[in-house]
């Protein structure tokens, strides 16, 4: 059952430049994955002054409260990520960063803000019936910290029914948001290659067994694999993007390495495509006399949003007065959310950033007006999943 939103906007409005506090302060101290001590420390003290025991250190650097009313236990999870990226940030307003080749690129620094938003409001209001488990999850952007925190006893030392996460999107609309069923966002795997020969001076290469040869002609066969073996149906990306050998102009090197990525939404693509990359280097490599080692990590699984919960997400955004597309096409980056969304239904929704430069880039900073918008969505996502029911 579900009742209308019943927001206090004037008291949203009130926290917007304390939320604007937070963010910038979040920004201009970044901190990379799982080394967020400073955030998850402020993170774990505004919990505290809200009235709630957070718990601290779950998966390295990961904080969880849980705000209860009522007598329901019916229990909704809350994510938020807060670390940084290895990027020199090129901005010159007053909060930009000031660790030196550390920036909020991904808007980690807005998302955090806005969940302890929520935060306050939910645990000042109480205008719900059960559990509000609130998520602040660290290393998003490398390492997996939803899975470490998933490791280390999220889902078994929290009840949590359903899950759900949010990310800024920059170049729509503040106040526009997106998702869809299924498939939202492509898994992500990594490879490393070494083709190993025998070096030797260049002006006698018959005396050696090159593999800067070979190596050109694996990674152009590489690419062979989504037009020729992939279903065109499917979608997959390949993507070498590093070549690492020689340092002289008349040596020729005995290794060659290379690395990259691959991005698939179905799991027997995932499969064919590291069959694939395997069988083609190790026969180019035969045919040119040389060795061939090869490493296949599967890093993120695909986000798969579940279909009731999508339409949970698009009611709440609804009930706001706000847009909602519930038909997003999927695309290709990756998130580690996907691990959360593995253990309990849930979606993970895309809210407009305005006009901004894109993630991961040197000049990106997050909108401060979504700041009362991502925090409405979480309170009205929480009032109509845990109205009171009578």
């Amino acid at each position: 059952m579900t009742a209308e939103s019943t927001i206090d906007r004037a008291r949203l409005a009130s926290y917007q430049e304390q939320l604007t506090e937070w963010r910038r302060d979040f920004h201009r101290h970044p901190e990379l994955a799982f080394e967020e001590v400073r955030t998850s420390g402020l993170v774990a003290d505004r919990l505290r002054e809200f009235g709630l025991e957070p718990e601290t250190g779950i998966g390295g650097t990961g904080v969880v409260a849980v705000i209860e009313s009522g007598s329901s236990e019916r229990s909704i999870g809350l994510r938020a990520d807060m670390d940084a990226l290895p990027i020199h940030e090129q901005n010159a307003f007053d909060h930009k960063s000031t660790c030196d080749g550390k920036m909020h690129a991904c808007g980690h620094d807005g998302h955090t803000s806005m969940l302890l938003g929520a935060a306050r409001y939910l645990s000042e209001t109480r205008d719900f019936d059960g559990r509000v488990v609130l998520i602040f999850q660290p290393a998003e952007e490398k390492d997996g910290g939803a899975r470490e925190m998933i490791r280390d006893g999220l889902f078994d030392r929290f009840s949590i029914d359903q899950v759900y996460g949010m990310h800024n999107l920059p170049g729509t609309a503040v106040g526009e948001f997106a998702l869809c069923s299924g498939p939202m966002m492509a898994a992500i795997d990594t490879f490393e290659a070494r083709v190993v020969g025998i070096g030797g001076h260049a002006a006698f290469p018959h005396g050696c067994k090159d593999g800067i040869v070979a190596a050109a002609q694996i990674v152009s066969a590489w690419q062979s694999i989504v037009a020729r073996n992939v279903d065109p149906i499917e979608s997959a990306v390949i993507s070498t993007t590093m070549i690492h050998a020689g340092d002289a102009f008349n040596v020729l090197p005995a290794v060659i390495e290379l690395g990259g990525c691959v991005r698939t939404f179905d799991p027997n693509v995932q499969d064919l495509i590291q069959t694939r990359l395997r069988e083609i280097g190790e026969a180019l490599c035969a045919a040119h006399d040389l060795t061939f080692e090869f490493e296949y990590n599967r890093y993120y699984p695909a986000t798969v949003n579940s279909a009731a919960e999508v339409e949970r997400s698009a009611r709440a955004v609804s009930q706001m007065g706000m847009t909602v597309d519930t038909e997003m096409s999927p695309i290709m980056g990756s998130e580690d959310f996907s691990f959360m969304l593995q253990e309990r239904p849930g979606a993970f929704v895309m809210t407009g950033n305005g006009p901004s430069s894109g993630l991961h880039t040197p000049l990106y900073d997050f909108n401060d007006a979504l700041l009362s918008v991502g925090t409405e969505y979480w309170v009205t996502l929480v009032q109509q999943e845990l109205a009171s029911v009578g």
